[in-house]
This record gives C-alpha cells, sequence and structure tokens, in this order.
C-alpha cells in the first residue's frame, strides 16, 4: 500500500533505528552485497531488537510525533488497502462538500458498509484543501447524512478517526460547527444498525467525537485520544507551548490508547506493526482489517433497538463513579 508519502522525515527517538538503516541501505547498495549477508543478518536483527526496545514503552510525547508521522497511513491509505468496490459520497446537500471527511460506500472483508473518516492530506496542496484533517460544518453535516443512508439499507458504519480538532475558524463557526458536532452526537447514539470506530492517528476533542460515538471503539496502539492536543492544553495551563510543557501536557492528559483502555473510554487497543504503522502500512491494514471484520460479525448479531440500548448504556456509564461520596 503507497501511503503516497515521499519525504524523509526522522522522529528524534528513532535516530538510532535511523542510523542502523543507512547502514544496511549502504551494504543492500554494493554491488558485492551477497558477501556481506551475515553483517546484514546482524545489522536487521539490531534494527529490530531496538526498534522493539524503544516502541515497547513509548512517552505519551513520543506518542503523539508518531501519531503525527508525514508517513503514517490515513483514512484514503486504509480505503485503497481495505476495501472493494469502494463508490465515494460528496456533499451534505446543505453547503458543499468537505474534503477533510471522506464517506462512501465500500466492502471490507465480507461486510458492505459505509465508510466514514477524516483525511488530512498527503501534498502541500492537500493538506491545505482538507485543512489539515479539521473538519468544517458540512463535513459532519455530510457524514451523518452518509450514515442515515446507511441505517436505511441497514448497512454497517466504519469510522476513521484522525484529525486534531474540528476547525476553529470563524466561517465554521458561522455555519453552526458546534451545532453540527451536537446533532451528531445525538444522531449517532440512535441509529439503528451497527457502528465501529478507530481511532488511526490524532483524536482531538470534538471534532473526533463527531463521527466517534459507536458500538465499538479501537484505538491504534500509537494513536493518541483526548479532550484537546498537548499544545493546547500546554498553551491554557502554562501559557507557553514549547518541548518542556508540551511533555508534561501529554503526561496528564492520560491520551495515549494504554491510557483510554485503563479509564474505560476506549474498547480495545489494536496491534501496530513493529515500530508503527509508519513503517509498515500493508501489515498495520491487515491487522486494522482483521479487527473491523470480527467486531462487525459481532454485531450483527443484535437487533437494531438492541444496539441502541446498548451503546447508550455504553456512553452513559462513562465518568461513572461508584460507592458513597467522600464526606
Amino acid at each position: 500500500m503507497a501511503n503516497g508519502y515521499t519525504g524523509s522525515y526522522t522522529l528524534a527517538f528513532e535516530q538510532p533505528v535511523t542510523d542502523l538503516e543507512e547502514q544496511i541501505k549502504r551494504l543492500t547498495a554494493r554491488d558485492d552485497a551477497e558477501s556481506y549477508s551475515d553483517e546484514l543478518t546482524s545489522l536487521r536483527s539490531s534494527r529490530d531488537s531496538l526498534l522493539a526496545k524503544l516502541y515497547t514503552d513509548l512517552n505519551p510525547w513520543d506518542t503523539v510525533r508518531v501519531a503525527r508521522h508525514p508517513a503514517r497511513p490515513q483514512t484514503s491509505d486504509y480505503i485503497a488497502a481495505m476495501c472493494r468496490d469502494f463508490r465515494e459520497l460528496h456533499g451534505d446537500r446543505h453547503f458543499g462538500d468537505d474534503p477533510a471527511i471522506i464517506t462512501g460506500l465500500g466492502r471490507i472483508g465480507p461486510h458492505k458498509v459505509m465508510i466514514v473518516g477524516h483525511q488530512k492530506g498527503k501534498s502541500t496542496q492537500e493538506k491545505i484543501a482538507c485543512h489539515f484533517g479539521c473538519a468544517h460544518p458540512e463535513g459532519y453535516r455530510k457524514a451523518l447524512l452518509k450514515m442515515k443512508l446507511a441505517e436505511k439499507f441497514n448497512l454497517p458504519i466504519v469510522t476513521f478517526i484522525d484529525t486534531p480538532g474540528a476547525y476553529p475558524g470563524i466561517k465554521a463557526e458561522e455555519r453552526g460547527q458546534a451545532e453540527a458536532i451536537a446533532v451528531n452526537l445525538r444522531e449517532m447514539a440512535r441509529i439503528k444498525t451497527p457502528i465501529v470506530s478507530v481511532v488511526i492517528g490524532e483524536g482531538g476533542s470534538g471534532g473526533a467525537l463527531g463521527i466517534g460515538v459507536a458500538d465499538r471503539v479501537g484505538m491504534l496502539e500509537y494513536s493518541w485520544y483526548s479532550v484537546i492536543s498537548p499544545e493546547g492544553c500546554a498553551a491554557i495551563l502554562w501559557k507557553a507551548a514549547n518541548e518542556e510543557t508540551n511533555r508534561a501536557a501529554a503526561e496528564g492528559l492520560a491520551l495515549t490508547a494504554r491510557d483510554n483502555m485503563k479509564n474505560g473510554l476506549i474498547d480495545e487497543v489494536i496491534k501496530e506493526p513493529l515500530g508503527g504503522a509508519h513503517r509498515d502500512a500493508h501489515g498495520a491494514a491487515e491487522l486494522l482489517q482483521r479487527w473491523v471484520v470480527e467486531r462487525l460479525r459481532e454485531l450483527k448479531r443484535f437487533k437494531p433497538q438492541t444496539l441502541v440500548e446498548r451503546r447508550y448504556q455504553k456512553f452513559r456509564t462513562i465518568g461513572k463513579i461508584e460507592g458513597s461520596p467522600a464526606n
């Protein structure tokens, strides 16, 4: 699966791995590379061991950096790798079409589904057109319109969440940004068809929740999901967003997949290939497809009204505290 990214980008904590990969690349390019097979095997083993060590206990701020890696697969990449017969659907029938959210019909495994997902864009031009994954109200209204279409034809809904947040501009507010997201929360809670959501990269605030009210919510291992970005939190708490405050904010926000699972905000953490999805897009798509297919198979057993009731209870109990209040 080609992810469309052709530039070079190295995460700071991955520099030792990059150095090993440069050595492997130089040896592989030699005319007598076969005579260095033992050295290559040793270098590749060292690289994999180092990657495993670095990613075993990744700190929250580095997790955010991995989630933002330019080569990390986006919604369009997963659609290309996982879906057959995909047909994109455009527009919200109110204002226009928002490229920051992709919607369309397709097949994932044996399931016919409606797909909804944030899109950040790859090239500079695409990123600007997609508002870097920050959807406008028409994006959320487009998403809901297509979800209602899926409900009409008894099709499951699969959403891919990858946004730093909803677009915060004046025009978006004038067109009802908050209202559009609020309506999506209400309507998704009572749609009578299975809904599966996955945070594939960034899960920022209401922009993520606008397509994230689902029967099953999963997170890829190195994604983040929080009420605010670390930079936004740092700017509010310390009046400055820098390396030190961003790292402290990421720690305090409990935004990693592991933290969200521990706090009961998601249902499952989906494994990524060694070194993250940006290193093996095909492998990431296979793991994600397997998870989506299995979850849809489970949910299709329930009656529509049962799905709605279970979904309501699922989100109603988030943050619930049991026991008597402290004196």
